[in-house]
Order: C-alpha cells, then sequence, then structure tokens
C-alpha cells in the first residue's frame, strides 16, 4: 500500500477530508463524491468516471474501517517521514560511539534562531545607524548656517 492514490493523492486529499475526520464526515464526503462521479450519473466520460470512482470507494473503504484506517495512518506517516528524511539536507556527522546525530533540527535557515555572531551584526549596525543619525543632529546644531534656511518672497 502506497500513501498515494494512483492520481498521487492521499486518500484523505482524494476526499477533501483532514486526517481526523469522523466516520459521519466521511461518509458524507464519500456521498456527495460517489454521486459526482458515478459511471450511470456522471457527466465524464465512462472510463475516467469509473476510475475515479473505484479510487473514491477505496478511499472511503479504508478510512471508515478503523483498522484498515489506522494502518493508513500508520503506513502513510512513515512513508511521509521517509520522504522527509530524504528530502532534508541534515548538517550530520560521525559520533564517536558510531552513531549519526543530528546537529540542526531546523529545516529551513530562515526558520531558526539568529546565532550569536549574526547579533552581534546587527548589535553593530544598530550603533553605527544611532551613532551617525547622532553626528548629523549635532553637526545641524553647531553649524546652523548650514541648514535649511526660510526662503523669503522677493521684493520684501
Amino acid at each position: 500500500m502506497s500513501k498515494y492514490t494512483p492520481v498521487g493523492v492521499s486518500y484523505y486529499s482524494l476526499l477533501g477530508l483532514h486526517p481526523k475526520a469522523s466516520n459521519q464526515e466521511i461518509r458524507r464526503a464519500y456521498r456527495e463524491l460517489s454521486k459526482h462521479y458515478h459511471p450511470d450519473t456522471a457527466d465524464l466520460p465512462e472510463a475516467i468516471a469509473t476510475a475515479k470512482f473505484q479510487q473514491i470507494h477505496e478511499a472511503y473503504a479504508t478510512l471508515v474501517d478503523s483498522k484498515r484506517r489506522l494502518e493508513y495512518d500508520n503506513k502513510i506517516r512513515h512513508l511521509y517521514l521517509n520522504d522527509f528524511e530524504q528530502r532534508v539536507n541534515f548538517n550530520t556527522h560521525f559520533v564517536s560511539d558510531s552513531k549519526w546525530r543530528n546537529l540542526s533540527s531546523y529545516l529551513d535557515n530562515k526558520d531558526r534562531p539568529l546565532s550569536a555572531g549574526e547579533l552581534f551584526v546587527l548589535l553593530i549596525m544598530g550603533i553605527t545607524l544611532l551613532s551617525c543619525l547622532i553626528i548629523a543632529i549635532l553637526m545641524g546644531l553647531m553649524r546652523p548656517e548650514l541648514t535649511i534656511q526660510d526662503i523669503k518672497p522677493p521684493g520684501i
């Protein structure tokens, strides 16, 4: 059993449900979709409607049965974790006790706290900006002839 149906989506996505949906919600979604995709009532070509109806029925049969649903949930959880581990490039190194250890639990370098070095650079940049503003204000106060003066209209 794969986590995907033949069209590439999970049973929950196929039925338009959240993984924590109740049996009543599953039945309601199945009824609506089966009316829409049943080969006798669908506007689609019969082959496409039959295939879609079979997918919906398989999803319903799996999700409404508590044992099969539990197995399916465990299976897709396991498969999603495997996909996740394969796609994410963790910074790992070999530890002395011959086990791999994950050094970074952050998936995206944009979604992590700033390091001490990055915080220090931000502090220096802030101090520099503040110092430049203070120097500009002091220069304006010490040499008022260089500041903007009122413009007098001609003829006065």
